[in-house]
Order: C-alpha cells, then sequence, then structure tokens
C-alpha cells in the first residue's frame, strides 16, 4: 500500500478497496492523488466494491485538489453512490458541481460518462439541469438512451429536440434510426426517413447505412433494397448493412447475390462482411456455401477469422445437426471460445437431443446465463429426464437466477403495445383474449393440435396446452387483429426465439385470416404468408 511507500495500486479484485480508506488518511496520498487517472482508478474499485465510505472521502479531496471539474470523477463518484443506494449523496454531488458553473462542454462530458455507466437516469437528471443545451448535449443523450436499450425514450428525447427547434444532425439521426430499428417501429422509421427528406439532408454512408438497416430491421426489406440500390457504393459499411439485412430475414442467395456485386465492383470485404454472408448461410442451412466463404476470408482477402467467425461457424454446423463437427470447430479455434460459441453448441444440443455434449458445452461455460441453465434443463425435459431438469431448476433456484420472461410487442399508430406470456394488463385486455380465443376455435377446427411437448414441465397435458395458449407473441398478434382492418399485414417483435407451437400455429392463422404476418425473434424474421413461412420451417 501507499502507505508502505509503494506507489501502485492494483484493480484487478473488487477487494482492492478495502485498503483504499486507510490510504485516504496517508500522508503520501495528497502527493499522488495529484493525478487525476489515479484518483478515478481508486473510484472505480470503490464502486465495484460498494465502498461508499471511502467513495465519499475522497469526493471531498476531489473538490480540494481541484478536480471537481474532472467529467470522469464526477460520473464514478455519482455512479459510486448509485451503486452503494445513497441517492441523496449522489444528488448533492450534481448540485455542488453546477455551482462551479459548468460550460456546456463539460456538462457534455459529464453527461457522456454517465451514460458510457450506464447511470442514463442521473445523465437525465444533468441534462435538465443545465441552462445551455447544444446539439452535441441531445445528441449524448439520444445516442445514450439507444446504447443503454432505451429506445422509445430516446426517441421521446428526439421529439423534444425537435420542438426545442435545435436542429438535428447526422450523428442525431443516425442514433435515431438505430433506435427505430431496434424497435422495429416502422411508423417511427418512416417519420425519420420523411424528416430526412423535409431538411434535404444529404446521405453519407453512414446514415445511407442505417437506413438500410432501419428499414430491415422494421420488416420492410424491400425498402432497404431500395435504399441500398440508390445509395454511394463506396464505402464497405454500405454493402456490410444490406448483406446483414438479407442475412436476418433469411434471404441467402440474395445476400450472396450482393456480395458477388461487391467483389465485381472492387469493394474488398472486411471482417464484418463475412459475418453477415456466413450468418445468411447459417439461417438457411448452406453449409457447403458457408464452409466456401470461411475458407474464402483468409485465402483471397487475408482476413484472419476472429472469434465472431467461429461463433457463426458453430451456429452453421449446428443447425445443421452436424454437432462433431461444430465440436471441431471448437476445439481447432486459435482462441479461447467465449460463451457464445459454447451457448451455440448447447442450443443444438438442445435441439438434436444430445445431453453429453451439451454437458460439455455447460462445463466450459464461465459465467452462466439463465437462458443457458434453460436449454440444458429444456434439452432434459424433451428426453423425459425429470430428475435431471428438476437438478438443474434447483441450481438455478440455489442461484437466484430467473429465467427471462418471453416479451412481444407490436406498433400501432405510433404506440409500442408490450405483452408478456398470459399477461392482463393491457387495458383492452378483454377484447384481446376474445379474438385469441376466437382464433385458438378455428384453427383446432382445422385440426391444429398444440405440440404440448414443447411445454417443457412435468404437468398435465390441459395446463400445457393453457401455457402454449397464452404466449407472449399470440396475444401481441390477437391486439394487432382486433386493431387493424381485415387483410392488413401486421408486425410483431419479441426478445426470444419464436417457439415451435407458435411459429405453427401462426402459419395457419395466417392462411385462415389471408393475411401476412411478420415475426422478429432474437434471430431472425418470419413472415407468414398462406399458411407457409418464409423460413421454411429452418431457424
Amino acid at each position: 500500500m501507499l502507505r508502505n511507500g509503494v506507489k501502485k495500486l492494483t484493480l484487478e479484485t473488487s477487494s482492492a478497496a478495502i485498503g483504499f480508506t486507510s490510504l485516504l488518511s496517508a500522508p503520501d496520498f495528497l502527493h499522488y492523488s495529484r493525478d487525476h487517472r489515479t484518483v478515478y482508478k481508486v473510484l472505480e474499485a470503490c464502486r465495484l466494491s460498494s465502498d461508499y465510505k471511502a467513495a465519499s472521502a475522497i469526493h471531498t479531496r476531489i473538490f480540494k485538489l481541484g478536480y471537481g471539474t474532472y467529467p470522469s470523477l464526477v460520473a464514478s463518484l455519482v455512479s459510486t453512490y448509485l451503486q452503494c443506494d445513497r441517492l441523496l449523496l449522489a444528488r448533492k454531488l450534481l448540485d455542488q458541481v453546477f455551482r462551479l458553473d459548468f460550460n456546456v462542454v463539460i456538462v457534455n462530458l459529464v453527461i457522456e460518462h454517465l451514460m458510457g455507466l450506464g447511470e442514463y437516469g442521473f445523465a437525465k437528471k444533468c441534462f435538465h439541469k443545465t441552462p445551455v443545451r447544444d446539439v452535441i448535449t441531445w445528441n449524448l443523450m439520444i445516442g445514450g438512451y439507444v446504447r443503454n436499450a432505451r429506445f422509445e425514450e430516446a426517441l421521446s428525447f428526439f421529439r423534444e429536440m425537435l420542438d426545442s427547434n435545435v436542429e438535428p444532425d447526422k450523428f442525431t439521426l443516425a442514433s435515431v434510426m438505430t433506435g427505430c430499428a431496434r424497435l422495429g417501429a416502422i411508423n417511427h422509421a418512416l417519420w425519420v426517413h420523411r424528416l430526412m427528406t423535409e431538411k434535404e439532408i444529404e446521405l453519407n454512408p453512414i446514415l445511407s447505412s442505417a437506413l438500410i438497416d432501419m428499414y430491415s430491421k422494421c420488416g420492410r426489406i424491400q425498402t432497404a433494397k431500395e435504399v441500398f440500390n440508390s445509395a454511394d457504393h463506396s464505402d464497405v459499411s454500405v454493402w456490410n448493412a444490406m448483406i446483414n439485412g438479407l442475412a436476418a430475414h433469411g434471404l441467402a442467395f440474395d445476400a450472396i447475390a450482393v456480395f458477388s456485386k461487391m467483389e465485381v465492383e472492387n469493394i474488398f470485404p472486411d471482417s464484418i462482411t463475412f459475418i453477415g454472408i456466413l450468418t445468411a448461410c447459417s439461417h438457411s442451412g448452406l453449409v457447403e456455401e458457408g464452409r466456401k466463404y470461411f475458407n474464402l476470408m483468409s485465402s483471397r482477402y487475408s482476413i484472419e477469422p476472429q472469434i465472431e467467425h467461429y461463433g457463426v461457424m458453430v451456429d452453421l454446423f449446428g443447425r445443421a445437426g452436424l454437432l462433431e463437427e461444430a465440436y471441431a470447430v471448437i476445439e481447432a479455434m486459435p482462441v479461447e471460445p467465449d460463451i457464445v460459441i459454447w451457448r451455440a453448441l448447447l442450443s443444438a444440443c438442445r435441439i438434436y437431443q444430445k445431453p453429453k455434449l451439451g454437458e460439455v458445452a455447460i462445463a466450459n461455460m464461465s459465467r452462466l446465463k439463465s437462458g443457458d441453465y434453460v436449454l440444458l434443463s429444456n434439452m432434459y425435459c424433451s428426453m423425459k429426464r425429470w430428475e435431471s431438469a428438476e437438478g438443474v431448476r434447483e441450481l438455478m433456484k440455489k442461484k437466484g437466477i430467473r429465467k427471462i420472461r418471453g416479451r412481444s410487442w407490436i406498433e400501432l399508430g405510433g404506440v409500442i403495445h408490450r405483452f408478456k406470456a398470459s399477461d392482463r394488463s393491457h387495458p383492452e385486455t378483454e377484447g384481446l383474449y376474445k379474438v385469441l380465443d376466437g382464433l385458438i376455435r378455428r384453427t383446432k377446427l382445422e385440426g391444429f393440435l398444440p405440440q404440448t411437448d414443447l411445454v417443457l414441465m412435468d404437468i398435465s397435458e390441459e395446463e400445457k396446452e393453457g401455457n402454449l395458449n397464452h404466449h407472449s407473441e399470440k396475444l401481441a398478434l390477437a391486439y394487432g387483429i382486433l386493431k387493424t382492418s381485415p387483410g392488413r399485414e401486421i408486425m410483431i417483435s419479441k426478445n426470444l426465439r419464436i417457439c415451435h407451437d407458435c411459429h405453427n400455429w401462426i402459419k395457419l392463422v395466417s392462411k385462415l385470416l389471408i393475411r401476412v404476418i411478420i415475426v422478429r425473434d432474437r434471430i431472425r424474421f418470419h413472415q407468414f404468408e398462406g399458411g407457409s413461412c418464409s423460413c421454411e420451417d429452418y431457424w
């Protein structure tokens, strides 16, 4: 420690903060803390260990040493107080900061650091406290909310920005389009694009890429193609946006065609291009094509495969049922496989009922998430190994791990309506369930049988059927049917993969109602029409 004359701090563990309280009273500290970067490291250790007493002592020193206008220190100190549930201290700190007559540049930097730490609530407080805001201030709020997955708040701030007569720039619009894309909100997307046209904003590669990505993720792949065809093709990012958009829609051959055109126009692909083309092959089961493009990376373009490329190859082989080949890719990787790669293998093991290999995947996953335990539990349940499944569930309870709940949402008239499984919180619940019950009766008359084997619990068949009937995507679809005119296209977004029962049921609904129904799940798009799906039952 510094008390012993050793001028070194280590932050390898959160326990490093334990000695910092005594450090604060050490004679050496005033000299050593002249370097604000060291103070920041000490604060970060306090944040990780939730040591608010040490942080509070550092707080005093920060202002004594004249560091009160250092945005990184202010943001870290606010975050530390919040981590320690000291809301009042965090508020007092912001008040103290603003009494120093911050200029807008300093305010912007504080907001940027708070957003980077995920403290978007306090970034908002900081924003509302500042009397002067420039376009950068607004961009940091909008972009920060997008990066923190608070997309509706980002759009709300954008509207407020327009109402404040602050002209958005290209950075603003790129962030807003990303928010629209992540929401899958086509009405918002059309509004933003229209606004760009009205303001005669010239498209650059960043905006063109964002437009293509936005329309792709909002289910309008044809519009995305039109934007791509009219865009300047000189930047690889524009090509990447189009290839990745086509991949998400399962249009592998279209993605391959774009890649071929890219070669003809002498645009050199980068590592992101190959992630897109390999993903397209994976979603369509094009194993040989996937091998070809993976080898092409290094043989023709001298691009060394990164961990993301290996991950897509594991996914490609796993989806195709080539689990031994998927595992061989992992074993041959020159880099340590990450949790995403093991998760892809585990998912394939569940689908193809390979519990031993699935256990190998689990054993190699150092930071398990709830979905990983659920995959293993579901694999055991599908094989009716109830005791093994129960063991996994008990382990989840012991570790305090909860299953991520499925959520679906639909945009109607510019408003996002969200649903959870068996949700009854929506103000129009009665009408929604009436529509859903009617659809369930109609599909049963057409011979649809719920896939109760997919409800991976040892309960009665009747209970299983009731569980399936109220999945979040079915509720969102029922609401869409309730609120739209016959024949109108319906698009739903979901945070998890769509289950097989909902997939087959929606196929039949699309035929009965003569409707196009689009579901964007965590992996890809499914376009249901006339009783079939664009994924051809491979996803």
